[in-house]
């Protein structure tokens, strides 16, 4: 019987496999571009669609290979399944959960200065506690009716709710104790949340 390489061989990095996390990862990078002007909305479009159908990790690297100071490490990315559809103005990212389908962001990604988050009859998981901020201040709109809306913050972290409407049953549940603390990064929360709880937690133990 023949064989191929030996068994074992060092591989090229470029030829690794990426998992869903790895791509993820750079399409957060590609909304930090787009925000800094270094891309085009359809530029983004374009790279996005390479980014989530690239296998290896030599075809992932190359829609960030012209961004300066922008690189997909060799780690992995840690990240949960994910059903956000994220647009991106400027400085703002706007992140919208399907219907009855979760709206779930962990691991590494890039937070702006502004966060849309937009979620009807289904559950919300942004943990911020693993994220890269571009801004001390994060003005955090939550709109969100029928489903439980769960946010994990750094350790450090500080929470301001400022306009946070509670209608039909909704509460606010800070576990920590982030309000009315300095901290770094400060969320500042606003927005509607209907018929369902928000609770403010620290990372994962």
């Amino acid at each position: 019987m023949t064989t191929g390489e030996p068994f074992g061989q060092k591989v090229d990095n470029r030829e690794l496999r990426v998992s869903d996390s790895e791509r993820e990862h750079v399409v957060a990078l590609l909304q930090k571009a787009i925000g800094r002007g270094l891309l085009t909305l359809e530029e983004f479009t374009e790279r996005t669609d390479v980014a989530l159908a690239a296998r290896t990790r030599g075809e992932l690297n190359a829609v960030l290979i012209d961004l300066p100071g922008m690189v997909h490490p060799d780690a992995p990315v840690r990240s949960g399944p994910s059903a956000v559809g994220a647009s991106v103005s400027g400085d703002t990212v706007e992140l919208v959960g399907g219907s009855m389908s979760p709206l779930t962001r962990s691991g590494r990604w890039v937070v702006p200065r502004n966060v849309v988050v937009r979620a009807k009859f289904g559950t919300t998981d942004l943990d911020f506690s693993a994220a890269q901020f571009e801004h001390a201040e994060v003005s955090l709109r939550v709109y969100a009716t029928g489903g439980p809306v769960l946010l994990r913050l750094p350790e450090t972290a500080a929470v301001t709710i400022a306009d946070l409407d509670t209608k039909w049953g909704a509460t606010v549940h800070d576990r920590v104790g982030f309000q009315g603390r300095a901290g770094n990064p400060h969320f500042t929360i606003s927005g509607e949340v209907s018929m369902a709880p928000l609770t403010i937690k620290g990372p994962r133990r």
